[in-house]
């Protein structure tokens, strides 16, 4: 291949092209601005999208590869604009998702010296992200980026950052991207199945009487679902889901039960804690879908496929563990599974089912808007086709609860780190992938407060997106369990919010307000017919709940039950607990 002499600068943005990037987050500074320079020369292949955080610019990345399968790239200065990115990296980090952060830094020769935004952001990225680089030769800057986007993509996705001192982009090199397999003795993410293990599997699957496949974010990654499915079916396994394993078989399958967990349905945590077998496809046993450890589902065997050696036995210990890709491992195992129907478990499981669904808030009236109502209008009105990207709180579990997904990677939420802001940058993230698929930000009044900035990012970029704030006047969650588990004494869980239609106004945006059921298809009509960003700001209940609810380290099938309510349909006045 012919040799080309470039800048450290100009072979960044070289690399970034070669590994297929065409959408670049991030926010110009000092360190980094020989590259933000090079960047003239590369705009018909690169778009760069300028932030107003540095931590949006990972959530947009983070969103991106999420609803794309790709990595995504987020670019920062060094020192603070390095150090904003931390939250963002902790977030993909927890949720598997593969995004490279590229950092500048001091020159070489004042590295250690405390120079002006100086912050040794490897040292400080080591616990959040998958693996980190700090380039201090030229000349090994394109086989680093390279590796950076194989260890980002490969095995269990996750986050790298590649650290580059400013007189490394400023420096010259003979430049040529190698395409050579990447060989790193101390990283091998795949390994061989062993028959022993799927003839093990097969076994117990096939001698099983209550099944339980637990569907985790595996799915996705491995992109698993038809194969998933296939188990399901030939076996007649019930299938439970974890909060980022939704959408990874779609939730209107007869098989699907739900999301299991601290807020998921009764019939789904019974009937894991009834199970004879668990299957646990991609997914970790955290303590939001386990309950206490010591009485989780006690008398299953279990099976645990995971791409990750270091979650297998982690929390749980399994009868059966296989490290690999999940995918791989089930269409190694079908063709042994025996065809069955498990009518007796199926019946046991409707019982707890109909039993729950009296409790549904669906079924009941009020004055006030609930939460769970107007994300399951949002679900009539985009017909269940939407790209949902939630915040943390409440709205977050009602949308899991209230909006079917029957598409893979069409919900986007920050599971295992819980980072409030996440929801509107990973959604400007998102758009430059689904280019046209209806994008609904669902966001609570006080995590949309967190990264407000972003909408003169999606002002500018003028991109699709519909964004609905769930205003309860509180941090809704926060509240819940204070009002649950401190006797209502609400410390710093009210919270004052701007006038949000006059906000939007200010940013260019079209925005409006519904306080009732009737309102909300319309409101959505008119924000269809809008090209670029709109805000809908729903007016709900300020003492909603989300039930049921599993109080932290109690037992999976301990559950705070929705509360019942009287023949015409409401609560009665001592039960509200709204």
């Amino acid at each position: 291949m012919k040799k080309q002499k470039l800048t450290g600068a100009e072979i960044i943005w070289e690399c970034l092209i070669k590994e297929g990037v065409d959408v670049v987050f991030g926010y110009p500074g000092g360190a980094i601005l020989p590259t933000y320079d090079a960047l003239n020369n590369y705009r018909e292949k690169i778009h760069h999208v300028l932030v107003r955080h540095e931590q949006g610019a990972t959530h947009m990345a983070d969103g991106y590869a999420r609803v794309s399968g790709n990595v995504g790239v987020a670019m920062a200065t060094s020192g603070p604009g390095a150090t904003n990115m931390i939250t963002g990296l902790a977030t993909a980090m927890m949720d598997s998702s593969p995004i490279v952060c590229i950092t500048g830094q001091v020159p070489t020769a004042v590295i250690g010296s405390d120079a002006f935004q100086e912050v040794d952001i490897t040292g400080v990225a080591i616990p959040v992200t998958k693996h980190c680089y700090l380039v201090m030769d030229v000349e090994e800057l394109a086989d680093t980026i390279r590796e950076a986007f194989y260890v980002a993509r490969s095995g269990r996705p996750g986050p790298v950052l590649v650290d580059i001192p400013k007189d490394i982009q400023n420096a010259e090199t003979e430049f040529i991207y190698s395409e050579k397999e990447i060989n790193l003795p101390g990283y091998q993410p795949t390994v061989d199945i062993q028959d022993d293990d799927i003839k093990e599997f097969a076994k117990m699957v096939n001698e099983a009487k209550k099944p339980v496949i637990l569907a985790g974010h595996g799915i996705l990654l491995s992109e698993a679902s038809k194969e998933t499915l296939e188990l399901a079916e030939k076996a007649s396994i019930p299938i439970a889901t974890t909060l980022l394993g939704i959408g990874g078989v779609p939730d209107s399958h007869p098989l699907v039960l739900g999301m299991m967990g601290m807020h998921g349905e009764t019939w789904v945590n019974n009937a894991i804690q009834n199970a004879d077998l668990l299957i646990a496809c991609g997914m970790r046993f955290d303590d939001r879908v386990t309950g206490n450890l010591k009485t989780y589902s006690p008398n299953s065997k279990k099976i645990h496929i995971d791409i990750d050696p270091s979650e297998i036995n982690k929390n749980i210990k399994v009868d059966l563990a296989i490290q690999g890709d999940l995918g791989n491992v089930l269409r190694h195992v079908n063709p042994f599974i025996n065809s069955a129907k498990k009518t007796e478990w199926f019946n046991i499981i409707s019982g707890w089912n109909k039993e729950s669904q009296q409790r549904d808030v669906l079924n009941i009236k009020t004055d006030a808007l609930l939460g769970a109502q107007a994300i399951r209008k949002i679900w009539e009105g985009t017909k269940g086709n939407a790209l949902i990207i939630t915040d943390v709180g409440q709205h977050q579990m009602l949308e899991a609860q209230y909006y079917e997904h029957d598409d893979p990677r069409t919900l986007l939420t920050s599971g295992g780190l819980g980072t409030m802001g996440f929801s509107l940058p990973a959604a400007i993230g998102a758009s430059f992938y689904e280019k046209d698929r209806d994008i609904w930000v669902i966001v609570g009044d006080g995590s949309f407060q967190m990264m407000l900035m972003e909408l003169a990012t999606a002002v500018q970029e003028g991109v699709n997106i519909n964004i609905a704030i769930i205003n309860n006047g509180y941090l809704g969650m926060v509240r819940q369990w204070q009002q649950m588990f401190y006797d209502a004494r609400y410390a710093e869980t009210p919270i004052s919010s701007p006038d949000f239609l006059k906000l939007a106004e200010a940013y260019g945006i079209n925005g409006y307000r519904v306080k009732s059921l009737d309102e909300i298809i319309p409101a959505m009509n008119k924000a269809n017919k809008i090209t670029g960003p709109t805000l809908i700001e729903f007016i709900v209940e300020e003492h909603d709940m989300v039930y049921p609810m599993v109080p932290a380290g109690a037992n999976l099938n301990d559950m705070i039950q929705r509360p019942l309510f009287n023949e015409n349909g409401q609560y009665k006045k001592k039960e509200k607990v709204l």
